[in-house]
């Protein structure tokens, strides 16, 4: 065998591709994609339970079809991912799952009933810094109905939201939906005398940070500026003293009841008419909620809630998960939001040039699921193993595995060269709750031995005699092989 010099060795390490992760696109482990299948799932539910229909539209649009509100066409990786079709036309990976839903409402006007009422869920890719809990693809689970104008339908949007963070696992009193309008958003910017459209942006940027920055912090942002922790200077919105009592009076004015806040909000953005129409929409959305059933505690009247896109014309929303969690350095932190949604009445209206009122939620799936890994972790049960000790009886053990999985159970036959010690080992990475040992003495008698794990990592806990519990084996027992079955579904909870 020829012995390479050191110059090859070296020139085969370089040749070696480094084994390295694109950053915002997370591995996703057993554990992670089951509790989000499990959120996809529950949630899904609630909307089918609302009447909602499934839809995938598919990962890839064309980048004009994603609109002014996404990325900007003339840059077309700009916020997306963005590739030349054959064609040459620019086509991108979906940024959400609204404008694409909004495409195929145009496209398909004529065939569909109005209201459409469609759910979907899957991965989106934004093309934008990752950071903790912030990934380029992650997962939404979206509900949105098209072709419905007035607030009962935005309503209904904040009542599915509730019920979905439910059934998601967030018990009453870890979750609220906080809700504002667009409308009143206007009213108090025409108010305190806002009239630029970059000045408006500054404004609203700034007023979104009210949770993270309180009335300090978004004072400055409203006039000259922030400075962070690093030195870094956020440039502020230039406003006069007067016009930042009138914001901020605004966006204090969230009470202990959604009547009450509505009340405070109607003499902060005096009459006008954007306001008036905001406060009509918040009095009628409270009546809808209230008969349903939604109380103060689980949606909530906020002035302090914006949203980023600027698709949205009227009530919007978001959902905030309250319950708290250490993370790794055992820090005490609360995830905030992890979904929202609110009318858009623009978006359909692009294609068609005739208005078509929408409004939609959408749950952040990836992001949740990782709030309640950080509250409530739990591995993922792995499959029965049938432990190999004859290399010479593979078959025999091969059947045993599939009479396991025939009758409903997660069931593998040890596949490595290891010994029964380095077996038990493995079933134990792999969190099986119960392992079937066939050796000669078994096969000779018709039966197996059976060792389950759930049962004697529980009476471990409460053996302080080592010897005892060796003697013992605890959750070991032996049966028939016609029993195997019967007995494992038993310990594996299978159906």
């Amino acid at each position: 065998m020829a012995i390479m010099s050191t110059d090859e060795q070296q020139g085969a390490a370089q040749r070696r591709p480094e084994a390295r992760k694109p950053r915002g696109f997370p591995d996703r482990t057993a554990a992670v994609i089951a509790a989000e299948r499990k959120l996809v799932d529950s949630i899904s539910s609630v909307y089918q339970r609302w009447g909602f229909d499934a839809l995938d539209t598919g990962p890839f649009e064309y980048v004009d079809a994603l609109g002014k509100f996404l990325p900007d066409t003339d840059r077309p990786n700009a916020g997306v991912f963005a590739l030349q079709d054959d064609d040459e036309q620019w086509i991108a990976l979906r940024y959400d799952h609204t404008a694409p839903l909004a495409r195929y409402v145009a496209e398909n006007w004529e065939r569909i009933p109005k209201p459409f009422r469609r759910y979907s869920a899957g991965p989106v890719w934004r093309n934008e810094k990752p950071g903790p809990f912030r990934f380029r693809e992650f997962i939404q689970c979206d509900a949105d109905s098209v072709g419905v104008a007035g607030p009962a339908a935005d309503a209904e949007m904040i009542a599915i939201a509730a019920e979905a963070m439910e059934a998601a696992g967030a018990a009453k009193g870890q979750y609220v939906i906080r809700v504002n309008s667009r409308q009143l958003l206007d009213g108090i910017m025409e108010t305190a005398g806002v009239i630029d459209h970059a000045q408006r942006g500054t404004v609203l940027r700034a007023l979104d940070k009210f949770d993270k920055f309180g009335v300090e912090g978004v004072t400055l942002l409203l006039g000259k500026g922030r400075k962070d922790e690093s030195g870094d200077v956020t440039q502020g919105a230039g406003l006069a003293v007067s016009q930042i009592d009138v914001l901020l009076e605004f966006i204090t004015a969230r009470s202990v009841s959604r009547a009450e806040t509505a009340r405070k909000l109607a003499n902060s953005v005096g009459m006008t008419r954007s306001g008036a129409t905001g406060v009509a929409e918040l009095a009628e959305i409270d009546a809808i909620l209230t008969a349903l059933g939604i109380g103060d505690d689980a949606a909530a009247f906020d002035p302090s809630i914006v949203r980023g896109l600027e698709y949205y014309t009227g009530p919007v929303f978001e959902a905030e998960f309250l319950r708290e969690f250490r993370d790794a350095d055992g820090n005490l932190l609360r995830f905030g939001s992890v979904g929202g949604g609110g009318r858009y009445d623009g978006l359909v209206a692009r294609f068609r040039g005739e208005a078509a009122p929408a409004t939609g939620f959408s749950v952040g799936i990836s992001r949740l699921a990782a709030a309640m890994a950080g509250t409530d972790s739990v591995a993922v049960e792995g499959p029965v193993l049938v432990l190999v000790l004859d290399r010479d009886q593979l078959a025999d053990y091969s059947a045993l595995a599939a009479d396991l999985r025939r009758a409903g159970v997660r069931a593998e036959m040890y596949l490595g060269a290891s010994g029964m010690k380095a077996q038990m080992k493995y079933a134990d990475r792999r969190n099986s709750p119960a392992v079937v040992i066939v050796g000669g003495n078994e096969r000779e008698k018709g039966i197996v031995t059976i060792k389950d794990l759930k049962a004697g990592a529980a009476a471990a806990k409460s053996m302080t005699d080592n010897e005892a519990w060796r003697a013992e084996r605890p959750g070991q027992f032996e049966c028939p092989r016609s029993e195997m079955v019967a007995r494992i579904k038993a310990i594996a909870g299978a159906p």
